[in-house]
């Protein structure tokens, strides 16, 4: 290459190396103070009347604010009740205010390492967010989003950190309820555990479907389209979907909910053997419930599906929320009762016995109605069923002291609420990567039609950057990297990474991905702001934009830089997990990909700048920067199959694959370098093309030549027979 396009690649790379350094030094440094003046100080501006603050007291170190001798409030810390990670994988800490009266006061932010929010989102957001809490009572039930119950609190979430809050809602209202129980501010009674009640086994009475309606047995929810389009008034979702004036009175679902495990309305609903079936199969401390529906809306939901969740009804009985999963689910053929409807939809739900449900407390079953507000956002409205099982059907076992004295409900598992809210993203991800696998594993038949390839990887790379990275925030980032390998060495948690459910089913895709074809498959096909570089581009090749490349020998030295970055990343964390983050900064992927350019214009000049130097060479940003590229590169060492194939000849004579290779992962004798490689197939397009491979070319010129020098033989045999003849 010759020396002037050498320097005109490298030109633009000084200021970009001082605005990279600008920018992480611009960062300002996130406070984590939470030392006792800056607490006292917050409580003043709540309470200026306030004089004292007492020392710590009680397992949650707990101080009491007075004035005058009388109290205005409990102050405490967040982190000394109860330990949720957040997204960064530490909990967020608060300062609670307390009153006497069991309501929350206040609630502040006093130390965080959500990395959104340390660079990124106004952290003002999220103070603005736990201002909504004052005024709450500990009692009550608050959910990020919407809710059609009237007796349960909404907050809005922080766009673009819905994890965040969603962890903070749910630190507040458990710390503020364990504290209030300690306190006595609440009834501890209700907070109890009681011995779970017992079915009893031996009450069978015959009955039809009105008696087993009319003693409560059998509950029915039953909505219309009106009530239902009601449910979203004043919320983003109002009039989305909306039922025309004439069908506001149709049915939305009419839906029943009964115990069935219990023999006075099992055995009626199924008849005997069905029945004796399903008490043999439940184990001890398990119980089963059906649901028969009828209606426009299906009580399964799009989350319905082998392995998978469903989406649209959950059960709740005190603090605890049941999910049901596929091996929960039975089908049931029909009823055996006289008087029933015929339901389109009939279903028989396990509760397994780690719930420890109480056949005889009230329950709830929970209805989901999710519509679409907009490309990144949707709304929920909740519907309630209530359920108490008849005391006919039950007894209850004298409690006694150790079971009165027992420890408060369980808490609800959060991330499963964040799994139900993104069903919709995580449906679409499945059928995406279930796309990407085909290709993959029949990568031999679509090279061997090249243009559709090429359609179909530019199809699927705006995919990835419109659906993945710019809907569904599905960008991975060498943070959770850091995340992942200190948690294994703190203490491993799984509900860390399954908080955000699109970074867990794309990690988890991207490491199997490792091990059967190395790093290529995520950087390749998956990486949202890999896939922008790539279709910007093939935009300026289309436009006849000169591209540029650097000698193999710089080239492959250059490689070394993304590892050493890695390496000073890693060290820093060591050190500090905040400092960490603030250098994670050289990934553009926060201001191109999780904020779309809505940052502080000297992020946004840095990914324009990548962008521009990609414009005129392929992925340079991904090539000799990416940190997380050089960190899945090193257990792709591991990867199980070679599916690149090569011949003898590669590299030796021909060079064609290592010259046409767009990122330079061929090396000059022809091998593939895994560890670069980006797994586009073009030089699968070619291995396979008789017209475009040299070593295909030739061998059917030597087939050709073999065909053609018998015939001339022969030939050559007749004119002489011909002369002879003469």
């Amino acid at each position: 290459m010759p020396l002037s396009r050498l320097r005109s690649l490298d030109v633009p790379l000084l200021p970009f190396w001082l605005l990279l350094l600008a920018c992480l030094l611009s960062v300002p440094l996130h406070a984590a103070a939470n030392d006792s003046d800056r607490e006292w100080q917050r409580i003043r501006t709540v309470f200026p009347q306030a004089e004292a603050l007492s020392e710590p007291a009680g397992d949650f170190q707990v101080r009491t604010v007075t004035a005058g001798g009388k109290t205005l409030a409990y102050a405490f810390q967040t982190r000394q009740v109860v330990d949720i990670p957040a997204y960064s994988g530490k909990p967020v800490n608060l300062q609670v205010l307390l009153g006497p009266d069991g309501v929350i006061r206040d609630a502040y932010v006093l130390e965080h390492h959500e990395p959104i929010l340390l660079v990124g989102i106004p952290e003002q957001k999220l103070h603005d967010f736990t201002d909504k809490y004052r005024g709450v009572e500990v009692s009550r039930r608050v959910v990020v989003g919407h809710s059609s119950d009237p007796e349960t609190i909404t907050v809005d979430a922080v766009t673009g950190a819905t994890v965040t809050v969603m962890v903070v809602n749910e630190t507040i209202m458990r710390a503020a309820h364990k504290v209030a129980v300690s306190l006595g501010l609440v009834d501890e009674a209700a907070a109890r555990k009681q011995k779970p009640a017992l079915i009893r086994r031996d009450l069978f009475q015959p009955a039809d479907w009105t008696a087993l309606t009319g003693n409560g047995a059998i509950r029915r929810l039953h909505l219309t389209r009106g009530q239902v389009d009601d449910a979203f008034v004043g919320s983003p979702a109002e009039g989305v979907e909306a039922a025309p004036a004439d069908h506001r009175d149709d049915t939305f679902i009419d839906l029943y909910v009964a115990q069935l495990d219990v023999p006075g309305i099992g055995r009626n609903l199924l008849g005997e053997n069905q029945f004796d079936w399903l008490t043999g199969e439940l184990k001890p401390g398990e119980h089963a419930i059906v649901l028969l529906g009828n209606g426009l809306y299906s009580f399964k939901g799009s989350g319905y599906v082998r392995g998978g969740i469903f989406d649209r009804i959950q059960m709740r009985q005190g603090g605890e929320t049941i999910s049901f999963r596929d091996l929960d689910f039975q089908r049931l053929g029909g009823l055996r009762i006289e008087g029933a409807p015929d339901f389109a939809e009939l279903g028989m739900f396990i509760v397994r016995d780690h719930h420890e449900f109480d056949p005889g407390n009230p329950w709830g079953l929970e209805l989901l109605v999710r519509r679409q507000t907009g490309p990144t956002s949707g709304e929920f409205a909740s519907f309630q069923l209530d359920y108490q099982l008849p005391n006919a059907y039950f007894e209850r076992p004298a409690p006694t002291a150790e079971e009165l004295a027992a420890a408060e409900e369980a808490a609800r598992p959060m991330w499963v609420s964040i799994w139900y809210g993104r069903a919709f993203q995580i449906g679409v991800l499945g059928v995406g990567l279930g796309v990407l696998l085909v290709i993959l594993f029949l990568q031999d038949y679509f090279v061997r039609f090249p243009r559709l390839l090429h359609n179909l990887r530019r199809a699927y790379l705006v995919f990835t950057v419109g659906f993945i990275g710019w809907y569904a925030l599905g960008q991975l980032s060498i943070v959770n990297v850091l995340t992942f390998v200190h948690a294994l060495m703190e203490g491993f948690r799984w509900e860390l990474f399954l908080s955000d459910p699109i970074l867990f089913i794309l990690w988890t895709f991207t490491a199997a991905s490792i091990l059967l074809w190395g790093r290529g498959v995520f950087c390749g096909w998956l990486c949202p702001f890999g896939a922008l570089q790539e279709l910007i581009n093939e935009v300026a090749r289309k436009l006849k934009v000169r591209q540029f490349e650097l000698p193999f020998a710089v080239h492959e030295r250059l490689w070394a830089v993304k590892y050493l970055i890695l390496l000073a990343l890693f060290g820093l964390s060591l050190e500090s997990m905040a400092t960490a983050e603030r250098f994670a900064e050289v990934e553009p992927f926060k201001t191109a990909i999780t904020l779309k350019f809505d940052r502080q214009w000297w992020f946004v000049l840095y990914v324009v700048i990548l962008l521009v130097i990609n414009v005129f060479t392929r992925k340079v940003y991904c090539r000799y920067i990416c940190p997380l590229g050089a960190a899945l590169a090193i257990p792709s060492r591991l990867r199980l199959f070679d599916w690149l194939k090569r011949r003898k000849e590669c590299g030796t004579p021909c060079q064609l694959c290592a010259h046409e290779c767009e990122i330079q992962a061929i090396h000059p004798d022809g091998r593939i370098d895994a560890n670069e490689c980006h797994h586009c197939l073009d030089c699968q397009v070619t291995y396979h093309n008789a017209s475009k491979c040299p070593p295909l070319i030739a061998k059917r010129k030597r087939r050709q030549r073999d065909k053609t020098a018998p015939v001339a033989a022969m030939e050559t045999i007749a004119v002489v027979q011909l002369d002879i003849a003469d």
